[in-house]
C-alpha cells in the first residue's frame, strides 16, 4: 500500500449507500462497531493488513498527541469558570448594581442571563467540542465563508490580551507594596522646604489612595499626547506578568490546567474572608442595606437593561474564542449543557458574593467618611457660634466633643429652618451616608482607590492588602490564560506550529506592544483599548456565529449533532433561542450600542494635576483614528475571507475535499482520491495484476449505484482506500476539512 494511503471504514446499508460525508460526522460511533463486525480482506495479504494497522495505529498516537485533553472534569469546569470570572465580577459588576438600582439591578441581568448568557455560552461550548478545534477551525468547518469569525476572534483576545496584563501589572505593583507598616497610600506625603514642612498640596485637595494611584504608581501624564517616558516599575510589573502567563501557558492545558486549581479557587477563599471580615465593621451593613433596597422606577429604562445584557455578554467571555477552544479539549460524549448551565450560575454567583464584598467595604468606609465630613462642620459650626449662629439654636443634650451623624443631622435641620436665607453662607456639608454610598465608583478607580482607602482602617491592613491584591492577580490570570487560549489553540490547530514556540513568540509580541500602556500616559490608552477594541467587535462576532450555526448550518442539523453527541436532545427552548430570539435581541444590542457611540463622541478622563481632579477631554485626531482602527481591524477579517471564498481567490475546499478515515471515533484526514488510472490498487500489485484486472471486494449484497460513475467517486479500488465504497461525492454539498 502507498504510504499516505488510509484505510476508509463505512457502514453499508442493505440496500443502497445514502450517507454523505456530513452524516459519518454524526454517526461515527456507529461506523466503529459496524466495521468491526464486517472487516473486509483484499485479496489474500494479511501482512498488509496487519501494515495498515499498525499505520493506523500511529496516525492515531500523533491524533493523540495533536489533540491533548483534560485530566479531570473538575480541571476543565475550573479552567471554564477562571475564564469567565475575573476583574469585571469585581468592580464592574458592583458598580452597575449600585448605578442601575441596586437589587433591583439583579432582576434584569439574571432575565437576560437565561435569555442571551446561557444558550450562547452553550452554543460555543458545543461547537468546541463537537468538532474539537479552535475557532478558526469551528467557523471554517460550519462555513467556510464565515472563516473570518475564528480570525476575528483571534485578533479581539490578542487585543484585550494587551492591556489586560497591565491591569494584573498594576495588581503585581500594589502587591509588592504591601508588605508595608503603614501602607505607604496610608498618609499623604509631607513637603519639606529650607523653613518648613507642609502636605503635599495635590494629596490634600484629592486624598492619599488617589494621590498614590496618580502621582506615584502611575505617575500620570496631564493628557494622552504627552507621552511622558516609560514607568520603569510598571514595565517591570509587565515583565513579570508577561512571564507568569508564558510559563502557565507553554505547554497548553497540561500546564495552566495544573495551576487553575489555585488560580480559580484561590479568589473565592479570599471573597470569602474579607465577607466575613467585613460584617465585623462598624457600618457594613449601611453598605448591604443600600445594595438590596431595590430603586424600582430604574428598571423601566432601557439603559439599564441595555448594560445589563453587555455585562452578561462579557461576564461569560462570548466571542472570545476561549470558551471554544477549551471545550475542544473535552471528550465527545461531555454533557456541555450541565457546564453551561453550572459555570453561568457559578458565575452569577461570584459576581453577586464579590458585591456583597464591596458594598459591606464600602458601607464601611462611608462611615469612616461621613465621620470625618461631621467632625469638619462641627468646627465649622462651633466658629459660627457667638456670630452667624445663635447658640440657642443647639440642642441641650449635644456634646461637642463626640457629635454623631445623628446629632449633626438634627443641629443642620434646625439652624437649616431659621436661617433659611443665610444657610448657604455658612458652607455646611450635609454629611448624609447615602450620598457617600451614592458616589458611584468603577473599574480601577474601585481596585485601586476606594478599595485601598478602606483598606487603611483595616485592623492588620497589611494583611488584607496583600490578600486582596493577590485575589485580583489570580482573577487577573484566570481570564488571561483563557484569552491567550483563545489565541493559541486556533493557530496551532490551523498552521500546525509548536505550541511552545508560538506562545512564546506571542508573549514576547504582546510586551513589546504593550510598552505603550506602561508609559506614564500608559492609562488612557488602557482606557481606550477597553472601550473600543472588544464592545463593538466580539457583538458583531457573536451575532455572526449564532447566526451561522442557526442559520447556515441549520439548527434542525445541530440539534441532530447535539443528540448524537450528548444522548439526549436539548431543551426545545434552545431551538427557538438560536434560532429567532437571541439574534433579535444582538441585532438590537448592536444598533444600541453604535447609536451610543454615535451620540457621545470618543473622550477620555484625565488627570489633572494643579485641580486634583479628572477631567473630561476629547481625543486628538489621531486618538480618534487609533480608536476608529481597533473596531474596524478587529472585524476586518469577516468580510476580508467572505470576499475571497466568494471570489475564490482561497479555495473553498482548500486541499481538496477530504475522505475520512475511522479510528476508535476520531475522523481523521485523508488525502483526496486519486483516479485509478492514476495510482496502482495495492492489492493489484501484490496478486500482479493490473487495477482493471484487480478483483473487486465488493460484498455481494451491495447494491451498484444507479448512474454513471464520476471521477470523483471514490475508487473502490483506488489508492486512496481499501475498503467499502463511499457515494458520489459530486453530489455532497461543499463542506471545508474537518479533523475532529
Amino acid at each position: 500500500m502507498p504510504k499516505n494511503s488510509k484505510t476508509v471504514k463505512r457502514e453499508i446499508d442493505d440496500d443502497e449507500v445514502t450517507e454523505s460525508v456530513k452524516d459519518l460526522l454524526s454517526n461515527e460511533d456507529n461506523c466503529e462497531d459496524s466495521f468491526k463486525s464486517s472487516s473486509l480482506m483484499v485479496g489474500d495479504v494479511p501482512q498488509n493488513k496487519e501494515r495498515d494497522v499498525e499505520e493506523g495505529s500511529e496516525e492515531e498516537e500523533e491524533e493523540e498527541e495533536e489533540r491533548p485533553a483534560w485530566s479531570s472534569k473538575l480541571q476543565y469546569i475550573l479552567a471554564q469558570v477562571g475564564f469567565s470570572v475575573g476583574l469585571g465580577n469585581v468592580w464592574r459588576f458592583p458598580y452597575l448594581c449600585q448605578k442601575n438600582g441596586g437589587g433591583a439591578y439583579l432582576v434584569p441581568y439574571l432575565i437576560l442571563l437565561v435569555v442571551i448568557g446561557i444558550p450562547l455560552f452553550f452554543l460555543e461550548l458545543a461547537v468546541g467540542q463537537r468538532i474539537r478545534r479552535g475557532s478558526i477551525g469551528v467557523w471554517n468547518y460550519i462555513s467556510p465563508r464565515l472563516g473570518g469569525i475564528g480570525f476575528a476572534s483571534c485578533l479581539v483576545c490578542f487585543f484585550v490580551a494587551l492591556y489586560y496584563n497591565v491591569i494584573i501589572g498594576w495588581s503585581l505593583f500594589y502587591f509588592s507594596q504591601s508588605f508595608q507598616q503603614p501602607l505607604p497610600w496610608h498618609e499623604c506625603p509631607l513637603v519639606k522646604n529650607k523653613t518648613n514642612t507642609y502636605v503635599e498640596p495635590e494629596c490634600e485637595k484629592s486624598s492619599a489612595t488617589t494621590y498614590y494611584w496618580y502621582r506615584v504608581a502611575l505617575d500620570i501624564s496631564d493628557s494622552i499626547s504627552e507621552s511622558g517616558g516609560l514607568n520603569w516599575r510598571m514595565t517591570l510589573c509587565l515583565l513579570a506578568a508577561w512571564t507568569m502567563v508564558c510559563l502557565a501557558m507553554m505547554k497548553g492545558i497540561q500546564s495552566s490546567g495544573k495551576v487553575m486549581y489555585f488560580s480559580s479557587l484561590f479568589p473565592y477563599v479570599v471573597l470569602i474572608c474579607f465577607l466575613a471580615r467585613a460584617f465585623l465593621l462598624k457600618g457594613s451593613v449601611d453598605g448591604i442595606i443600600h445594595m438590596f433596597t431595590p430603586k424600582l422606577e430604574i428598571m423601566l429604562e432601557p439603559k439599564v437593561w441595555r448594560e445589563a445584557a453587555t455585562q452578561v455578554f462579557f461576564a461569560l467571555g462570548l466571542g472570545f474564542g476561549g470558551v471554544i477552544a477549551f471545550s475542544s479539549y473535552n471528550k465527545r460524549d461531555n454533557n456541555c449543557h450541565f457546564d453551561a448551565v453550572l459555570v453561568s450560575f457559578i458565575n452569577f454567583f461570584t459576581s453577586v458574593l464579590a458585591t456583597l464584598v464591596v458594598f459591606a467595604v464600602l458601607g464601611f468606609k462611608a462611615n469612616i467618611m461621613n465621620a470625618k465630613c461631621v467632625e469638619m462642620n462641627t468646627k465649622k459650626i462651633i466658629g459660627f457660634l457667638g456670630k452667624e449662629i445663635n447658640p440657642s439654636l443647639i440642642p441641650h443634650h449635644i456634646n461637642f466633643s463626640n457629635v454623631s451623624p445623628e446629632d449633626y443631622q438634627q443641629m443642620t435641620n434646625i439652624i437649616r429652618g431659621v436661617m433659611e436665607n443665610d444657610y448657604p453662607r455658612l458652607g455646611l456639608d450635609s454629611c448624609d451616608i447615602k450620598e457617600e454610598l451614592n458616589k458611584a465608583v468603577q473599574g480601577t478607580g474601585l481596585a485601586f482607590i476606594a478599595f485601598t482607602e478602606a483598606m487603611t482602617h483595616f485592623p492588620a491592613s497589611p494583611f488584607w492588602s496583600v490578600m486582596f491584591f493577590l485575589m485580583l492577580v489570580n482573577l487577573g490570570l484566570g481570564s488571561m490564560f483563557g484569552t491567550i487560549q483563545g489565541i493559541l489553540t486556533p493557530i496551532v490547530d490551523t498552521f500546525k506550529i509548536r505550541k511552545e514556540y508560538l506562545t512564546v513568540g506571542c508573549c514576547v509580541l504582546a510586551f513589546c506592544i504593550g510598552l505603550i500602556f506602561v508609559q506614564r500616559s500608559g492609562n488612557y490608552f488602557v482606557a481606550m483599548f477597553d472601550d473600543y477594541s472588544a464592545t463593538l467587535p466580539l457583538l458583531i462576532v457573536v451575532l455572526l456565529e449564532n447566526i451561522a450555526v442557526a442559520w447556515v448550518y441549520g439548527t434542525d442539523k445541530f440539534f441532530e449533532d447535539l443528540k448524537d453527541m450528548l444522548g439526549f436532545t436539548p431543551y426545545r427552548y434552545y431551538y427557538y433561542m438560536w434560532k429567532f430570539i437571541t439574534p433579535v435581541l444582538l441585532l438590537g444590542l448592536l444598533a444600541t450600542s453604535i447609536i451610543q457611540m454615535g451620540l457621545s463622541p470618543p473622550s477620555y478622563s484625565a488627570w489633572n494635576q494643579q485641580l486634583a481632579q479628572e477631567q473630561s477631554l476629547s481625543y486628538p485626531p489621531w486618538g480618534l483614528a487609533v480608536c476608529i482602527s481597533l473596531v474596524v481591524i478587529a472585524i476586518l477579517p469577516v468580510p476580508v475571507v467572505f470576499i475571497l471564498r466568494c471570489l475564490n481567490i482561497i479555495d473553498e475546499n482548500t486541499g481538496g475535499l477530504s475522505t475520512v478515515s475511522y479510528k476508535k471515533g476520531r475522523i481523521i484526514k485523508d488525502t483526496a482520491c486519486r483516479n485509478r488510472e492514476e495510482d496502482e490498487d495495492d492489492a493489484s500489485l501484490l496478486n500482479a495484476k493490473t487495477p482493471s484486472e484487480a478483483p473487486s471486494p465488493m460484498p455481494a449484497n451491495y447494491r451498484k449505484q444507479s448512474g454513471p460513475a464520476s471521477g470523483a467517486d471514490v475508487m473502490l479500488n483506488g489508492s486512496c482506500s481499501t475498503g467499502y465504497v463511499m457515494p458520489n461525492i459530486t453530489d455532497i454539498p461543499d463542506m471545508p476539512e474537518s479533523d475532529l
